[in-house]
């Protein structure tokens, strides 16, 4: 016998460990019901359930554009990797679906432990009321990414099988790249590109496919804004860092106000930055949003949503993790870090 756990034996460890698969007791998707399941009794959906909730969605995001046109008022959220009781919380905080539109700037899965439920309320959410949520894709809606940072492990360890993940990593093809509120803000997941200076070069990409690694696509997801003047290499390894004089370039010739993104923790929950200094920290090019609290049960950051009125006024709203979120407990670790 090898002394290395095989894939097969990893699965079957992680099945070991499983909680049952949730009971289909048969009829056709209920959103509201199901919304409200998965909102007070943290209750997933059936497989069966989940892949026409996934379909139907599908048919929704196809019709979406690269840059998806969004308006007033609007609650603007970053990553919430998982957080999914801290996600509740920012609904009691930001408003609740219809009565506020929101638009999520990726990374829904991954490092929290309850990333099947997040992205589980947030598909039937824009399933029910398509017109009021824009989900944009981030770097950790990707096949290769989810096998390593929990949502594949997850799935199988709260359905029994892969299929479920299959559901969703389809589903993240076909989300959208970026959003534009009212043509004056840019909301996308990491940054800007060099190959990108204009709106219209984002409209013409294929978005349904995996994450490349380079090229346009892969720099909207991955890159970061940096205290440097222009473009540097990223040491994430993909996309790109990335200074002023591109942002200002970027929203000069495209008419933006401001930059939103998310992609990277603030320990206060958002940071202003390229800050022109007659108008204070408060003010700039572009602004990075953090909506996990207590990144990873343990950062100690709080998170923040940007709720926009009517009139365009900002403001942020902070908030802590909850104590559902608090006292989360790791799922068992299967197979030891070494090996």
């Amino acid at each position: 016998r090898s002394p290395l756990p095989s894939p097969y034996a990893r699965t079957m460890d992680i099945f070991n460990g499983r909680s049952p698969p949730p009971q289909d007791h048969g009829g056709d998707l209920d959103l509201d019901e199901w919304i409200d399941r998965l909102q007070t009794k943290s209750e997933i959906l059936p497989e069966r359930l989940l892949k026409v909730a996934c379909q139907r969605l599908k048919d929704i995001l196809i019709e979406e554009n690269n840059v998806q046109p969004v308006q007033l008022p609007v609650v603007i959220c970053g990553d919430i990797h998982g957080q999914f009781y801290d996600m509740l919380e920012l609904f009691n905080i930001g408003g609740h679906i219809p009565e506020k539109n929101y638009i999520f700037m990726g990374d829904f899965v991954d490092r929290g432990y309850n990333s099947v439920e997040t992205f589980e309320l947030l598909i039937l959410l824009k399933v029910r009321y398509p017109a009021c949520i824009t989900l944009i894709r981030g770097n950790h809606e990707s096949r290769q990414i989810t096998q390593v940072y929990g949502f594949y492990d997850e799935c199988l360890r709260k359905y029994g099988n892969a299929n479920p993940w299959k559901y969703c990593t389809e589903i993240f093809d076909y989300l959208t790249l970026s959003a534009l509120v009212e043509n004056s803000i840019f909301c996308v997941h990491g940054g800007l590109s060099p190959d990108v200076k204009l709106l219209d070069q984002i409209r013409v990409i294929n978005r349904v496919q995996e994450i490349p690694h380079e090229g346009a696509f892969g720099d909207l997801v991955w890159s970061d804004p940096e205290d440097i003047e222009t473009w540097a290499v990223s040491p994430r390894g993909a996309g790109w860092l990335f200074g002023e004089r591109p942002a200002q370039h970027f929203n000069r010739l495209n008419g933006l106000e401001l930059i939103a993104r998310a992609h990277q923790l603030v320990q206060e929950g958002y940071k202003y930055m390229f800050t022109d200094s007659k108008q204070g920290k408060d003010d700039g090019l572009l602004v990075t949003v953090w909506s996990a609290p207590n990144y990873c049960y343990r950062c100690g950051n709080v998170a923040s949503i940007l709720d926009i009125d009517e009139s365009g006024r900002r403001e942020f709203r902070i908030f802590k993790e909850v104590p559902a979120s608090a006292s989360a407990v790791p799922p068992r670790q299967l197979v030891p870090y070494f090996l």
